[in-house]
């Protein structure tokens, strides 16, 4: 009976680590980086039989290689990271907030409103309108699916991928509302010579109050979900609805209050996207950084310092793949290999980090 038994029993066994020293987790981390670009590196010789290191040169080129390219960086990092910021205490909680797409884009419709036809108001009156008219549009798209959620239990996967359609005919509507010249398809550049709406150079730099605000609600949104008492209730009921309910947590009110903090900081990114960076408004405005930034939130454990990290990972992936894809005539494909590879090896440690291989022993085999 012991025999058989012992045939039954599996080679290996998956349990869940209970917990893992900090620096255990970032080594594992960067073994998986380093992983992905040996392998990165022979898909490169193999390619263009170029030496992978000035590929990567070349990569670090396309993102930091000169002040310009910096704050150009800077400033799509800040960008996703407000985003994941924005998703953190909707994830934490378990509401699976997949419309940040649309959530950018009506954000990013209100900050283009109040630049159009609020243009003659104070430069700084005018700013505070465009960022509050961000964070209330952003909020209004994330209370929608929140209120069906709280009071019919709808699924709110569905329902915010949904919003984000909704959001792209709106941004279509106004794009044709505004289209300048007319015919053209497009809004052009928003105030283009007079710059009303703009955001100001800080300290000499064009992107530096891109920086300032994100910064700001990264250290906020940090201090919100760890030592605030909403942070906790987040907490409980992503742990447990029936728990936080015993606990005497209005579940309910907590998911509506969450959702208007996650659309608003959401909306806000739009603000970002349209006043501090493209000064125009269009269907591609948002460009996809609502799902990465899920992957952000999620590979940080919605710390919002270790976002910081990711983010610019990401945006330096990013950057680095479209410098190497024109330097060497690369197709878009094989840049975005490169960046898959390298993703999917950082999202694979995590595996190693949260389980651990138990191997049969020896003794119980002989046995």
């Amino acid at each position: 009976m012991v025999k058989a038994a012992s045939k039954k029993e599996a080679l290996v066994r998956i349990a869940r680590r209970d917990s893992m020293a900090m620096w255990k987790s970032v080594a594992i981390r960067l073994l998986a980086v380093v992983l992905s670009l040996i392998l990165s590196g022979i898909l490169i010789y193999a390619i263009i039989k170029e030496n992978p290191l000035k590929v990567y040169e070349s990569m670090w080129n396309g993102a930091f290689g000169s002040v310009r390219r910096t704050w150009i960086t800077a400033r799509d990092t800040m960008m996703l990271l407000c985003i994941a910021v924005g998703l953190a205490p909707a994830f934490k909680m378990k509401f699976w907030n997949i419309g940040a797409e649309g959530q950018i884009l009506v954000g990013g419709i209100a900050t283009a409103a109040c630049m159009i036809y609020l243009k003659s108001l104070p430069a700084w009156l005018l700013f505070i309108c465009m960022m509050v008219a961000s964070c209330v549009a952003g909020a209004v798209w994330g209370l929608l699916p929140a209120v069906f959620k709280a009071k019919w239990n709808t699924n709110e996967t569905l329902f915010t991928l949904m919003m984000n359609y909704v959001a792209i005919q709106l941004t279509s509507y106004f794009v044709a509302l505004w289209e300048n010249p007319y015919g053209s398809n497009t809004v052009g550049v928003i105030n283009q010579g007079t710059e009303e709406g703009w955001f100001p150079p800080v300290f000499g730099q064009e992107y530096m109050l891109n920086v300032i605000i994100v910064m700001v609600l990264t250290v906020g949104m940090f201090i919100y979900l760890k030592y605030s008492k909403q942070g906790y209730e987040i907490s409980v009921i992503g742990d447990s609805q029936n728990t936080a309910r015993y606990a005497g947590i209005s579940v309910k009110k907590v998911i509506i209050r969450t959702m208007l903090i996650s659309g608003a900081i959401c909306g806000l990114s739009g603000f970002l996207a349209v006043s501090g960076a493209s000064h125009t408004i269009s269907t591609s405005t948002a460009g996809g950084r609502g799902f990465t930034a899920i992957i952000v939130a999620w590979l940080a454990k919605f710390n919002t310092f270790t976002m910081i990290a990711i983010s610019v990972l990401i945006v330096f992936l990013e950057k680095g793949a479209i410098e190497i894809a024109s330097k060497y005539n690369l197709n878009d494909y094989v840049s975005s290999m490169i960046t898959g590879i390298i993703l999917f090896f950082i999202l694979g440690s995590e595996f190693f980090i949260n389980y651990k291989l138990i191997f049969r022993s020896k003794s119980k085999e002989a046995a």
